[in-house]
């Protein structure tokens, strides 16, 4: 662990309630409370509740702020409007991905912002050096905490503190819980049904421990990082750094659904189009260990012994009781879903299926 790791605003809480922690992405992190597997499967059946504050938060702001986002970002704005968030990207001019974050459209002249926690440095410079005159970039991090409530039972929650849970994927509504505002999106990270609420930074304890007692009557539990990486690796989603990074594009990384094709400006168009017109030479697969073994990033994807990718992400599945991964794999090579291909497990072969995510269906709608 670093001198300078950051700490969120519930570090405390999160020491009183039993977690352990590790850093990521430059922040000090909840791992784990009950156990990961246990995190995971109440999760799936019930409801988890994550401190996910490290994320960053940008606020782009000023006459045609949502214009300008929408030149800079892959996705395109204007399929929404005020009240709805978005899914997108910001990319090099070569096509690679500086972060993938949500955008919250606030209105023609304010866009909100949640990068990944390490990259929110780079996209507030990206956004800033392009801004014209009138529109402001600031970085909001400790002005806001994050947290997740996620799962089947996440609206019973949400709707016992008064919050409104009844919009649509991605829809989001500005309320307060005892009288400290908090924006609420139905999104997030875990396939389930979800929310993410963003209070104030300062206040964000008076949040938490209110979803605390009606999380746990409802059966669900407190959720670290161990959990919210095998929930969103069992969905296929990428993790920047793994699956998506400035040397893995969005056509490589199956996140084609991002990039507002028809946009005439966007950062990194021009190398994107060509790569999805040419074909990408890697493309992102999912495997499935048929056997006892546990996956993990960068080791070597192997076709009748003859290496063809890379993994990017694994895990052991709580759901499906397997090893699973994300990889990387050369196109050239033609490998099939179906296929039988092996892994090279510190010089073991695992062999695994190859499969395209989710490895579990998605209730997010």
């Amino acid at each position: 662990m670093t001198d300078d790791v950051l700490h969120g605003p519930l570090e405390d809480r999160h020491r009183e309630l039993g977690a352990s922690f590790a850093e990521f992405g430059g922040w000090l992190m909840p791992v784990s409370y009950a156990g990961t597997v246990t995190e995971h499967n109440a999760t799936r059946t019930a409801v988890g509740l994550f401190d996910v504050s490290h994320l960053g938060k940008a606020l782009v702001k000023g006459p045609g702020a949502a214009a300008f986002v929408n030149a800079a970002l892959t996705n395109d704005l204007t399929r929404i409007g005020p009240g709805k968030a978005q899914y997108t990207l910001c990319c090099t001019e070569s096509g690679g991905v500086v972060d993938d974050l949500i955008a919250y459209y606030v209105s023609d002249d304010e866009v909100f912002l949640v990068p990944n926690a390490a990259n929110t440095a780079a996209v507030v410079a990206a956004l800033s050096a392009s801004a014209p005159a009138g529109i402001t970039v600031t970085d909001e991090h400790r002005s806001y905490a994050v947290l997740a409530v996620q799962g089947p039972k996440s609206a019973e929650v949400l709707g016992g503190l008064g919050l409104p849970t009844d919009m649509d994927y991605m829809g989001w509504a500005d309320a307060e819980v005892d009288g400290v505002p908090v924006r609420v999106c139905r999104t997030g990270y875990t396939g389930e049904q979800g929310y993410e609420l963003l209070p104030e930074w300062e206040r964000a304890g008076v949040v938490f421990d209110a979803l605390v007692g009606r999380v746990r009557d409802a059966g669900g539990e407190l959720a670290g990082l161990g959990a919210r990486d095998t929930l969103r690796t069992e969905m296929g989603y990428p993790l920047h750094g793994h699956e998506l990074s400035p040397t893995i594009s969005p056509v490589q990384a199956r996140c084609g659904w991002a990039v507002g094709w028809r946009k005439d400006v966007f950062w990194g168009r021009d190398a994107l189009v060509a790569e999805k017109e040419a074909g990408p030479k890697r493309l992102l697969r999912g495997l499935k260990a048929t056997g006892r073994g546990v996956l993990r990033a960068d080791m070597t994807v192997l076709a009748d012994g003859t290496p063809v990718g890379v993994t990017t992400s694994g895990t052991f599945s709580p759901t499906l009781k397997v090893g699973i991964a994300l990889a990387l794999i050369d196109t050239a090579a033609d490998v099939a879903d179906g296929q039988l291909v092996s892994v090279d497990v510190r010089g073991r072969a695992l062999e695994c299926e190859v499969v395209k995510p989710p490895f579990v269906d998605a209730k997010t709608r």
